[in-house]
């Protein structure tokens, strides 16, 4: 059959057509693919955004023990073992799982009552590395460091923890000390600017001077050798830098090792970065037994709801519960100043927040309370697994916060009753100062007031921010009475009763031991107290007037950043206020207990549910569009809506 001739345009026309199509055939088939694969891709980015790998080593808040509140800077290893053995015997199964070796166990002669910082000894390896200090753990001889004692707790189903200050050590740089695998020396990395003020052992590491990374690599390769799998790293807040040095040297240790940094400092806002470098990070300065910083917590709590997640927690600071201060930095041996409504306050308030719980107390000393709150299942089980905490209201210090049950769709719900007897009404004051501030020039003032016929003397500090980055070290210095038989010294006197923000107000010395300074002069009389704090005294017969210099101790810089770039030192603001009271300065006191009422629909709930305490395991009963109780002052309840 014969075929009509194709004249050359028809011929490239069909050949134009021919190709297209399988051009387009080809564009079909494979754009699909393309695009699963870029959503794939996206799907995979977001993953990894959401979840970092060491993220996946704290998938739950983490529990533990340290050492901090009960022996501070002097914790033996006979001690670590024996508050592993309670662990191990009477907590693990109810998933406490951390022993934490907190501040200086490599200093061989510390003290209790603030820090040894005029004459340490130091135990240190060749590379600028400290080690345990022998004489306080035996284990560690021959070079062994903390894997002994690692083992032990390991031996025990337990995780081992150690604390560390960022930095490298002064006397490292003195030495000027090898970095190990490099010819690099840590005079070479380091700079003192940005030096911790509180503790003087280290100084900053640069990160931009070759051989930074390479000292921070050698020190967690260290101690994934001794088996640590938790480091608390302290004075690290804000310090991105150094942060990120010490995420790469983590991931790159060959150990997954979760990280905590201390202390407060960091800010919402940064919640990302966070997020992204440490599995845990403190949200105030040290958290003690004491009701005005745990009331104080609500505030501060409230601010990070919403930017914890699995495997990165916003970190209340440690429960100062049961035996503590028995050798601390500061504060006397005794059970914790909370009471039992405080501290069911504290582990309702922490473990709807879902913060990592750590407790201070030593654990072979418990009572039955306090084990019993620390092995509620039921709160536990809030803590470790609820979502979508938030505060729901706070009205006239009647506050209520609720949690969502992931498996069930069960609601949590927490009351609390914070109201207080005012402490301090300053409207009573016979003299107060203003609000002062070490980002002024003048941080004192002299007093001299008429106290005749007063029987009583109350000196009393306060302050106004309710953030927990503040400092708020105050000193009365060279406190006198003039009476008849002239000028009596404060500080010969006993007080009555006495309490701080912090520890108990000091004689003669700051809190940790410093000397007392104001206005850059140190003075050698004085009383030293932690705001907020009332000093309550008998006066003597005939006394006519009181005399004093009240000021900011200088112990703390002004707050915000120093310096610039990597060497640059976020530093607390320190500020506080000045009172004298002849009579209580104390309001009316509120009563016992409170109803608080919560409506359903107030978290997203109608009609009628079944309400169990999990605190007493009591069920409740049925309950229809609204659920109230009594709550005690200063008390909490934490209840399962069903």
């Amino acid at each position: 059959m014969k075929t009509k001739p194709e004249f050359p345009d028809q011929k490239a026309t069909r050949l134009f057509l021919k190709y297209s199509i399988r051009i387009l055939l080809v564009i079909f088939v494979t754009m699909p693919l393309v695009f699963l694969s870029r959503c794939q891709s996206n799907k995979t980015g977001t993953s990894e955004a959401e979840g970092l790998a060491f993220h996946k080593w704290a998938p739950i808040p983490p529990l533990g023990w340290n050492s901090w509140d009960c022996y501070g800077p002097t914790v033996v290893e006979d001690e670590v073992k024996a508050n592993a053995d309670y662990m191990a015997k009477n907590l693990k199964k109810f998933g406490w799982n951390y022993i934490v070796v907190d501040i200086r166990w490599y200093v061989e002669n510390d003290k209790a009552g603030g820090y040894n910082q005029d004459n340490p000894i130091y135990a240190m390896d060749e590379y600028g590395r400290f080690t345990p200090a022998v004489n306080r753990f035996p284990s560690a001889a021959n070079g062994n460091g903390f894997k002994p004692l690692a083992d032990y707790v390991h031996s025990k189903g337990l995780n081992f923890g150690i604390h560390l200050m960022r930095g490298i050590p002064v006397i490292a740089v003195n030495k000027n000390t090898p970095i190990l695998g490099t010819d690099i020396k840590a005079q070479d990395i380091y700079t003192p600017e940005g030096q911790c003020r509180w503790l003087r052992d280290m100084y900053t590491v640069v990160a931009e001077k070759e051989g930074a990374q390479e000292y921070y690599n050698s020190l967690f390769q260290l101690y994934a050798s001794w088996g640590v799998d938790f480091v608390k790293v302290d004075d690290l807040s804000a310090r991105i830098k150094e942060i990120e040095m010490i995420r790469k040297a983590i991931d790159n240790c060959g150990r997954p090792i979760v990280i905590s940094i201390s202390p407060g400092g960091d800010r919402p806002e940064n919640a990302e970065f966070l997020k992204n470098n440490v599995n845990m990070w403190r949200t105030s300065n040290d958290f003690w037994d004491n009701w005005t910083q745990l009331k104080n917590q609500f505030a501060i709590l409230e601010r990070w709801i919403g930017l914890g997640g699995q495997g990165y927690y916003p970190d209340g600071d440690m429960l100062p519960l049961g035996k503590i201060g028995l050798r601390a930095e500061r504060g006397e041996p005794r059970w914790s100043g909370f009471t039992k409504d405080e501290q069911y306050t504290l582990m309702t308030l922490f473990a709807i927040f879902r913060s990592p719980l750590m407790f201070g107390g030593d654990l072979p000393s418990n009572d039955e309370f306090t084990l019993s709150l620390i092995t509620n299942k039921d709160v536990l089980n809030v803590n470790q697994h609820s979502i979508n905490g938030k505060q729901l209201f706070r009205e006239n210090d009647l506050i209520a916060w609720s949690a969502d049950d992931p498996k069930t769709g069960d609601k949590y719900l927490a009351l609390f009753n914070a109201s207080d007897q005012q402490p301090i009404v300053e409207s009573k004051a016979i003299w107060k100062s203003e609000q002062m501030t070490n980002e002024a020039g003048d941080q004192s003032v002299d007093v001299d007031i008429d106290i005749t016929g007063a029987k009583k003397l109350y000196l009393v500090t306060s302050f106004d921010d309710v953030i927990g980055f503040s400092s708020h070290n105050c000193d009365w210095i060279e406190p006198k009475l003039i009476g008849p038989k002239g000028s009596i010294s404060l500080t010969d006197l006993k007080w009555i009763k006495a309490s701080a923000g912090r520890g108990m107000p000091s004689i003669n010395q700051t809190a940790r031991g410093g000397k007392l300074t104001v206005n850059g002069t140190e003075y050698k009389n004085g009383i030293s107290a932690n705001a907020t704090s009332i000093i309550e005294y008998d006066l003597p017969e005939g006394v006519t007037r009181f005399q004093v210099k009240a000021g900011l101790d200088n112990g703390t810089a002004g707050g915000g950043f120093r310096g610039q770039g990597p060497n640059s030192q976020f530093v607390m603001p320190n500020n506080g206020k000045f009172l004298v009271f002849t009579e209580d300065p104390a309001g009316p006191v509120p009563p016992d207990a409170t109803e608080v009422s919560v409506k359903f629909e107030q978290f997203g709930l109608t009609g009628t549910h079944t309400v169990k305490d999990l605190w007493t395991g009591e069920k409740l009963g049925k309950f229809t569009d609204v659920f109230s109780q009594s709550i005690n002052r200063h008390g909490a309840g934490l209840y399962r809506i069903h």
